[in-house]
């Protein structure tokens, strides 16, 4: 390995094996996706990124396959170690690069270090470490590859770094003299007529020619910079150069022994009437940022950071991109930072509108933009090179020397950035765009969100002069907290003082009112999302021609967030397309990915695109989209259902065919993959969740897929204690079911609403139910669930303390497990005869729970096992016998594991809880008893959260503390109100006692 090296960019991309030799890198692809990953050493780099690297913006079909055989390529390629070196890591590739692997980073550290050596005038550590810089290259950086690897950027940054490294060292070679002191001149010529227009090799060859007694020819190198630098730019040589020039001029008078030698000022003197102090042609020091934004609120972190960057000493020019939605208040940032670092740039501060997103007007080319800043400079016209590589080369030499800083509003896109961007150390940049131009490398990123409430108020206040608003007020939530909005609503109140804030704020909630209102002057929030909208529609990219589509059909589902999956099917296309709409409306801050994979809008966004609905051609109505987005639902929640619920008759019954099931749901199902794991399921459920609750709620009067779906997904999301969505879906599911007088699934309705009110609490409301369901399976003839709702009748009566007829359900339920040789539903039924044993004979009931176990244990199921031990363990305690208990309830929580069954857990842990109380084990109980209640807040669960503080009331009270005990019990029967649990009326007792 060459002095530790792995990787070289510094020239065509290489790999150095272990003994310095260079591998060769098999073809183009590998190279690309090395170069990809190189480009963030040490960091993640997305899958879609690599794409993007290896395919530029049209991948293939085959993209990921091909990419995962590049990946294996690259990973023989880097030796034994490349799997463990090249990793995948969600969302994309992680390429370890230890400490002087990659020679970019090295030549970093070395042009650091030739900096700090040059400017402590250590001349010879100068050289040493810029001579160790600039053997590491081999040629132009990642020459050989397309331009889509997007490091057009970085290879001008090195370029530039370099040049200033040569000139560090030969300046240090200069001071230092000694044998090298002849082959300067050689050197500095050709490096002076490769870069004419750099002033720093003019200067060092001049004081080369000057110190080798060639005084001469060191002024015609004067007088020819200057002649092409007034001809071409219109400026004079800066400073360096002129005091180069009469240093020169000086020891030229020193030695003819007066001031007017052949080389004297009369002879040579170009600034003897010339001086900066008094040149009334000088080109005058920029100064063109608009105005500070008035009443500038808000973001104070945002600001300090931007300031603490761009402020900061570095190598390379300071690039901060300020990114998000139309009207968030990019413009205003950037400006009000710009003013307040003009003293920190003393050359200048430039400001060009790119007018990237701006409503009617096109975006400036970058050629049109760097003829306007290169204008701005001194620049004459006619001087200023045609080909954008030449006038953006031009712009940097002239900014290379000088602390300036630039602002470039309202960009399109990285291609149209890069271009002006200048090199010299000394700059700094502030882009604001609505992409993040993730493309453009070596950018600080900050990306603005909506203000915050408080920030919102105190806008509105300030621009509209009422002193009432408040955070609270309805307008700061309608203008989406979005600072274009907010000036708009404000300015609105200011022209009119009738107009209250009450008022605006009810035609602002008028439906299809709230972008009406949103305009004002020339301020328009429909106009600066539009502009966005209109360039996707007029796009010769299947890409953004896509997202136009998607948008108008976000508008028309309006669901809360969207994913590409479900987008392929409203679009009728792949999921790769689908990704990539989703992805350009995040570049056009059309859309926030608020999660990986997870895409929402803002509220006005959201209303933006409900009116784009009907200017898109072909555009399914409302109807139509939601139809599709509940077929894909309801097919996708069959594959949870096959994933979640264990082999037996609930499972048959519930994928059974109702009356109104559409007839496309079989082929519906075919279409969509099954779920690798059952975790995989659950994780789906959760993120899907919102999503399905309101489509559910909204189309339950007109859709068949409305009960189907909720049949699918009712028992996963109750078994994960999801009681708030659980009956919001379910009474959705009962109103659409006898909607289509579809009994079947009206008995299923009522079933899943009983297990709600159980869960609840509410046991009479959940018999009552059930017994409708009953009622339904009787009349159909349906066995198999007429004998489960039988068992859970019994275990109902059971908790209501009916227990007579708790054991006639029961009885009759064993029955008809034995004529359906149903051993789940048998196990079931043991387990509930166990616990109404449990009440008039406790060591019987554990006998039943030992026939329940055998038979779970037979059949494989976790829920019988881990059941059948819970139950013990309450009859144990029964007995008076928590030590018995204890493991029982260890045991039950143990089976359960992972599996997400909320209403078998939260009964485990509370006996677990009261055990370890009755042991004495106080300390391990109050921590049980924590983790209960942390578990029953997550899922909003009142019911278990009143059981639990029972619990620790008592605890309490055992430790001596009364007065905590009685504020656990108060708070207890707060949660249990409106229940039919016996422990309020013991809660109710405990609090009466003094």
């Amino acid at each position: 390995m060459r002095d530790g090296l792995r990787f070289g960019l510094l020239g065509p991309p290489v790999v150095y094996g272990a003994d310095g030799e260079v591998r060769a890198i098999g073809g183009a692809k590998v190279r690309a996706l090395l170069v990809a990953l190189l480009l963030e050493p040490g960091r993640v780099v997305s899958v879609e990124a690599l794409k993007d690297a290896l395919w530029g913006g049209a991948p293939p079909a085959s993209a990921q396959a091909s990419l995962q055989n590049h990946v294996t390529r690259l990973r023989r390629l880097l030796g034994d170690d490349g799997p463990e070196r090249l990793r995948a890591v969600p969302p994309g590739y992680l390429l370890r690069v230890d400490d002087g692997e990659l020679d970019v980073r090295v030549f970093e550290e070395h042009l650091i270090a030739t900096r700090v050596a040059h400017a402590a005038r250590d001349w010879e550590g100068a050289v040493r470490e810029a001579s160790d810089a600039l053997a590491l290259w081999r040629g132009t950086p990642l020459s050989g590859l397309p331009h889509e690897t997007g490091a057009h950027a970085l290879v001008q940054r090195l370029q530039e770094a370099r040049l200033l490294v040569l000139e560090w060292r030969y300046d240090a070679e200069l001071q230092l003299g000694g044998a090298r002191f002849g082959s300067l001149v050689p050197e500095l010529a050709a490096l002076v007529a490769e870069h004419p227009l750099r002033e720093g090799f003019h200067r060092l060859l001049m004081l080369a020619l000057h110190r080798t007694g060639r005084p001469a020819e060191a002024l015609a190198v004067h007088r020819d910079l200057r002649a092409r630098l007034i001809e071409e730019l219109g400026v004079e040589p800066g400073a360096a150069v002129r005091e180069a020039h009469l240093e020169i001029l000086r020891e030229g008078q020193a030695a003819s022994g007066d001031g007017t030698g052949a080389h004297g000022p009369q002879a040579d003197d170009a600034y003897a009437d010339h001086h900066p102090g008094t040149d009334r042609t000088k080109t005058p020091r920029p100064a063109q940022l608009p105005p500070a934004p008035a009443h500038f609120t808000g973001r104070e972190a945002v600001r300090e950071d931007l300031l603490r960057f761009l402020a900061a000493e570095r190598d390379a020019p300071g690039i901060a991109v300020v990114s998000g939605m139309a009207g968030v208040g990019k413009s205003a940032l950037a400006l009000h930072v710009a003013h307040g670092l003009r003293e920190r740039f003393p050359d200048g501060q430039l400001y060009v509108n790119l007018h990237g997103a701006t409503p009617g007007m096109t975006p400036l080319t970058p050629g049109q933009a760097l003829a306007a800043l290169l204008r701005d400079l001194g620049a004459e016209s006619h001087r200023i090179p045609e080909h954008p590589d030449a006038a953006a080369s031009l712009l940097r030499s002239l900014l290379a020397p000088t602390r300036t800083l630039m602002v470039l509003d309202d960009a399109a896109h990285a291609a149209q950035v890069r271009p002006l961007l200048p090199g010299g150390p000394g700059c700094a940049v502030i882009v604001t765009s609505r992409s993040p131009l993730t493309a453009l490398d070596g950018a600080h990123r900050v990306p603005l969100a909506p203000l915050s409430d408080e920030d919102s108020a105190a806008l509105l206040r300030v621009v509209s002069g009422r002193d009432g608003l408040h955070a609270g007020h309805p307008l700061v939530e309608l203008a989406g907290r979005l600072p274009l909005a907010l000036r708009i609503v404000a300015a609105r109140l200011a022209a009119r003082r009738a107009l209250t804030p009450d008022t605006l704020a009810g035609q602002l909630a008028a439906t299809e009112g709230r972008l009406h209102h949103l305009e004002y002057d020339d301020l328009s929030v429909r106009r600066s999302l539009a502009v966005a909208h209109d360039a996707l529609r007029a796009s010769d990219r299947e890409a953004d021609r896509d997202a136009a589509r998607a948008l108008a059909r976000i508008g028309a589902l309006d669901l809360p967030g969207y994913g590409a999956p479900l987008l392929a099917r409203l679009l009728g296309t792949d999921e790769r397309r689908a990704e990539a709409a989703l992805d350009r409306l995040v570049d056009v801050a059309l859309l926030e990915e608020t999660a990986y994979g997870c895409y929402a809008p803002h509220d006005l966004v959201r209303d933006f695109a409900h009116e784009t609905m009907a200017s898109e051609q072909g555009l399914e109505p409302e109807r139509s989209g939601a139809e599709l987005a509940l077929r894909w639902y309801a097919a996708m929640a069959t594959r949870a259902l096959d994933a979640l619920v264990e082999p037996g008759t609930e499972r048959t019954d519930r994928l059974r065919a109702t009356p109104s099931q559409p007839r496309t749901h079989t082929a519906d199902v075919a279409s969509v993959p099954a779920f690798g794991s059952a975790e995989a399921a659950a994780d789906w459920i959760v993120l899907e969740l919102e999503n399905i609750v309101a489509l559910v709620e909204r189309h339950a009067d007109t859709s068949a897929h409305v009960p189907l779906l909720v049949r699918m997904i009712a028992s996963p999301l109750q078994r994960r204690g999801r009681v708030a969505e659980s009956e919001a879906l379910v009474r959705a599911a009962l109103r659409g079911a006898r909607g289509l007088a579809d009994a079947p699934a009206e008995a299923y309705a009522l079933l899943d609403m009983a297990g709600v009110q159980l869960l609840k609490g509410r046991g009479n409301d959940a018999l009552s139910l059930l017994d409708e369901a009953l009622e339904i399976w009787r009349r159909l003839g349906d066995l198999s669930c007429l004998c489960r709702g039988l068992n859970n009748r019994g275990l109902l009566l059971g908790v209501l303390g009916r227990y007579e007829e708790s054991g006639e359900a029961l009885r009759q339920c064993l029955e008809y497990t034995r004529v359906l040789n149903d051993p789940m539903q048998e196990a079931i039924t043991y387990s509930n005869l166990g616990n109404l044993y449990e009440h008039t004979d406790p060591r019987g009931a554990i006998g039943h729970h030992r026939r329940s176990l055998e038979i779970g244990e037979r059949i494989g199921h976790v829920i019988v096992r881990h059941s059948a031990h819970c139950n013990m363990g309450f009859a144990h305690l029964a007995l008076g016998e928590p030590d018995a208990a204890v493991p029982h309830f260890e045991e039950s929580l143990r089976i359960l594991g992972g599996h997400g069954h909320w209403p078998g857990e939260s009964q485990t842990r509370l006996g677990l809880v009261r055990a370890l109380r009755e042991q004495g084990d106080a300390g391990r109980a109050a921590h049980e008893c924590d983790e209960l209640l942390r578990l029953a807040a997550r899922r909003g669960d009142r019911y278990t959260e009143g059981l639990a503080r029972h619990q620790l009331g008592l605890l309490c009270r055992a430790e001596g503390d009364a007065e905590e005990a009685r504020r656990q019990w108060e708070a207890a029967l707060s949660a249990l109100e409106g229940t039919d649990s016996p422990v309020a009326g013991e809660l109710r007792e405990l609090l009466a006692q003094r």
